[in-house]
């Protein structure tokens, strides 16, 4: 049986980013806050968190804290707990964060809630659910975990595009595989496949020439400057396609990124207000999934 008195001191550390402050938000001696910290290690056997600077959670100690969140969570939709800040820790895709997925997390009737918000490639953020990092995720498998829901969100289209300048000085138009091939993409990470699927479908090669850029902005920032070509998402780069600013390499050519929204199937109230908010918003800004 879990003591919450020793969670709650977990959670003032890492939120504080240290004992003392936790020690003075929870009117407790440092000392004090030590000793529950260290009952939690001896009650799991393992270190709930690293003593570092700032002291940060350890993979059980996340699992932790998750829960906590939970029953928090659980404890004011039932009236139980005090108007107090309730925190949401997610993960999702950069281009999801830079497009669409932000007007879907306001909820004017929730001034409490703060997002933590965990950015990852979509082919890969699913192992934060799997290690009880985060409660919900958006990614692009529709296999559900262990204990968990899904619901299919949508679909991200990209296009890949490069500004004029850059398409005259590697000779881009019209376009050829012996162009494609001397010519450097941006890769927003090494799990980033997109530049890849589109040269070997375009023209049968891969990339030789990458530069990594791992942020959504500074990877349109950089395709604008004509640092290289890039595959976008449709929704970051309308206005930009209308002023001429970018070009559409391979007219009629694009990739859909499915997206979905994972769960755990103990949902509190106010995840299921915003599992159907983020519903409600991507119908209206993704396409559907084929």
């Amino acid at each position: 049986m879990l003591d919450y008195r020793l969670l709650q001191a977990l959670a003032a550390v890492t939120a504080q980013g240290g004992f003392e402050k936790a020690a003075v938000q929870l009117h407790l001696t440092q000392s004090a806050v030590s000793r529950r910290i260290k009952q939690l290690e001896a009650m799991l056997g393992q270190p709930v968190l690293q003593r570092c600077t700032p002291p940060r959670p350890t993979l059980a100690g996340q699992r932790l804290l998750n829960h906590l969140q939970q029953v928090r969570q659980m404890e004011a939709a039932l009236g139980l707990a005090d108007q107090e800040v309730q925190l949401l820790r997610l993960a999702t895709n950069a281009d999801s964060l830079a497009t669409w997925l932000p007007q879907a997390l306001v909820l004017p009737d929730q001034p409490q809630l703060c997002f933590d918000l965990v950015v990852e490639d979509q082919s890969v953020s699913l192992k934060r659910m799997k290690q009880g990092d985060v409660m919900a995720c958006i990614c692009d498998s529709p296999q559900p975990l262990n204990g968990g829901a899904v619901m299919p969100l949508g679909a991200l289209r990209y296009r890949a595009v490069a500004s004029p300048d850059f398409i005259r000085r590697y000779q881009l138009q019209p376009l050829t595989a012996k162009a494609l091939a001397l010519a450097p993409c941006l890769v927003f990470s090494a799990d980033d496949a997109l530049q890849h699927r589109f040269l070997q479908d375009i023209a049968g090669i891969s990339p030789s020439h990458v530069h990594l850029c791992p942020s959504s902005e500074g990877f349109l920032k950089a395709v604008l400057a004509g640092l290289g070509f890039g595959l976008l998402p449709e929704l970051q780069m309308q206005a930009h396609f209308a002023n001429g600013d970018l070009i559409d390499l391979a007219p009629g050519y694009f990739l859909d990124t499915p997206l979905y929204w994972h769960h755990w199937q103990t949902e509190s109230p106010l995840l299921q207000q915003l599992r159907l908010q983020v519903l409600a918003c991507a119908r209206r800004c993704l396409v559907p999934i084929g």
